[in-house]
């Protein structure tokens, strides 16, 4: 489902060269929920934005979904990230004028997909993450977390293949994030989709099937979360990112 095959990500900034990414080769073949921890500037985020076809690597291969996206020309790749990848941020990014429901409906709206069949599908997500009731409220009357949740269904409007979450739940609450990260868990299993999360948190790790680890623009290793605790998954993570 995703392949990065030496890829390789520099960039200036303020006058001095950044290595974001050295060399990263990294394969997720199945269907789950997935994380990628690392410190700041390990280059999680750079790669999450080559993932989504948002910029191009200096080098290697990078296909997700069976897209190469290192091979799509400006409108592929704007077609990539609108029907095969979802895409969540730490910001909302929801439009404050619209509705819960237009919001989730914008990407197909744009796509001119028939209107029956966008409110349709709209209130079938709304319904599986608990929103249907909250469908015509505008952003500011919603919570932090029921917007993140508005979010994720505009995600998977067009039932993307793989679902990428850059720090999801930085702008939630303890108890909004726990139920954010169990959320995603079940999107993965219910939608049989690959659900890849950048975080630093243990306690998002921990409900994830493998965690990637990430320093200094590589990746350091990788393992299986299955069985263990939040103490135990820090204490793998910290023994991989030295």
């Amino acid at each position: 489902m995703l392949t990065l095959e030496d890829v390789h990500k520099h960039y200036r900034q303020g006058g001095q060269a950044v290595r974001a990414l050295q060399g990263v080769n990294l394969s997720i073949r199945e269907a789950g929920y997935y994380a990628i921890m690392g410190p700041s500037g390990s280059g999680k985020s750079t790669l999450l934005h080559l993932l989504a076809g948002l910029d191009r690597p200096d080098r290697g291969r990078i296909l997700v979904g069976g897209d190469e996206l290192t091979r799509l020309n400006e409108a592929e790749l704007t077609r990539f990230r609108r029907h095969r990848i979802g895409i969540v941020f730490q910001q909302f990014n929801l439009i404050p004028t619209l509705t819960a429901a237009q919001n989730v409906m914008l990407p197909g709206v744009i796509d001119r997909r028939p209107r029956a069949w966008l409110r349709q599908r709209c209130d079938e997500l709304l319904e599986q993450l608990d929103m249907l009731p909250r469908a015509e409220h505008r952003p500011d009357a919603l919570s932090g977390g029921e917007q993140q949740r508005i979010a994720i269904a505009r995600a998977l409007l067009f039932e993307p293949p793989v679902l990428l979450a850059d720090e999801p739940t930085g702008n939630l609450d303890s108890a909004s994030s726990d139920r954010l990260w169990r959320l995603l868990a079940d999107i993965a299993q219910q939608h049989r989709m690959m659900v890849l999360m950048v975080t630093h948190e243990p306690a998002a790790a921990v409900h994830c099937r493998q965690v990637f680890v990430f320093r200094d623009g590589s990746c350091r290793g990788q393992f299986e979360v299955d069985g263990l605790d939040i103490t135990a998954v820090a204490a793998r993570y910290q023994q991989l990112g030295r």
